[in-house]
């Protein structure tokens, strides 16, 4: 008789850490792949679910699942986005659980933190967006925004582009400007860092590439800040002005049919009449299969916007999964030993 146990592997944070899953190069595999077997058909992708519990600073969590066919793997990811977190308590504004399940019988696999993987889905989306469409001689990054997201940003972009020698970065508070230089030096000793003392014109001008990473709903990019050959990495909402997408060559999106039909930048220009579907040069998917071309010229603006693809994070999580229990770390957990009816003298239990 088939055993009734059910069991299931916890991973936090730390044993991802430890198993070698703080690897860009790695998740940014996993998007391509990921890309590419969605093209396909290979992954399901319902729609998610959001509760918002202040419509004024956008608090809310969502539920995010998809389905990877070729692994037999569906997942969801249960993520908490509070932006007032920072000035109102002083920790993160992201969190996340991530929750895998087979498909051959149905039963749970896997529970783990989240917010890693999502945060390097993020960074890695916009690396894999880079590796096409950056200039390969980038030597300088500029960013608005000083939290984990421009962080983690900053090591995608550094294992793309090595060669990165400068990092200005500029922010709501001189205290996350320094904070930020404090983490990322050390990891990039080899990086001048330079801090724009809340002055986003000294963080972005004359950058090859661009970050903005906030949760302000504001025109903050200028376009004349933006110089021939720069590629901007749009995270957020509505963070650029208009004319920042206006005198670029080249529009990507991680997927336009959804950038559209939010609260983008581009989708702002859409809903205006200020861009159609024909401005829109590519999805990144086409980009990566080789459709069409990247960077073309060397002084081609490019401006890059993710909305975020939740059936990403799925597959990042799983390649993580598959690392973290080949370096043999996480915890064991058993959700029953057998069905409830199977347990002798489970009348003690009852209460009636």
């Amino acid at each position: 008789m088939e055993t009734e146990r059910i069991e299931i592997t916890y991973l936090s944070q730390e044993d991802f850490l430890k198993g070698g899953c703080f690897d860009i190069g790695y998740t940014i595999n996993s998007v391509e792949k990921g890309l590419l077997a969605f093209q396909k058909g290979d992954i399901l992708f319902p729609d998610k679910i959001v509760q918002i519990f202040n419509e004024d600073t956008q608090e809310r969590i969502n539920c995010l699942p998809a389905t990877l066919l070729p692994e037999k793997i569906c997942g969801v990811k249960w993520v908490s986005v509070f932006p007032p977190n920072p000035q109102k308590y002083g920790v993160q504004n992201l969190s996340a659980l991530l929750v895998l399940s087979e498909i051959e019988k149905g039963f749970p696999i896997a529970v783990m933190d989240g917010t890693l993987a999502s945060n390097m889905r993020v960074a890695s989306v916009g690396a894999t967006a880079a590796k096409y469409l950056a200039r390969k001689d980038s030597e300088s990054i500029g960013f608005i925004g000083a939290g984990e997201q421009s962080k983690m940003h900053l090591v995608g972009m550094k294992t793309v582009f090595p060669g990165l020698k400068e990092c200005r970065v500029a922010a709501k508070y001189e205290e996350e400007e320094d904070r930020f230089i404090q983490e990322m030096s050390a990891l990039f000793p080899d990086m001048m860092f330079v801090t724009g003392g809340t002055d986003l014109k000294k963080a972005m001008k004359g950058a090859d590439i661009l970050v903005t990473g906030t949760s302000a709903q504001a025109p903050l990019l200028k376009a004349e800040w933006m110089k021939p050959g720069a590629f901007y990495s749009h995270i957020g909402g509505w963070e650029d002005e208009y004319a920042v997408a206006g005198q670029c060559q080249k529009i990507v999106c991680d997927s336009w049919e959804t950038v559209k039909h939010r609260t983008q930048t581009l989708s702002r220009m859409y809903k205006d009449g200020k861009l159609k579907d024909s401005d829109i040069y590519a999805d990144l998917v086409d980009l990566v299969s080789g459709s069409k071309p990247g960077r073309e010229s060397d002084d081609e603006r490019i401006y890059f916007n993710a909305v975020g693809l939740s059936y990403l994070d799925v597959t990042i999580a799983h390649d993580m999964y598959l690392r973290a229990l080949e370096a043999g770390v996480g915890i064991k957990l058993p959700l029953q030993e057998r069905s409830v009816f199977s347990h002798e003298g489970l009348g003690s239990f009852i209460r009636l």
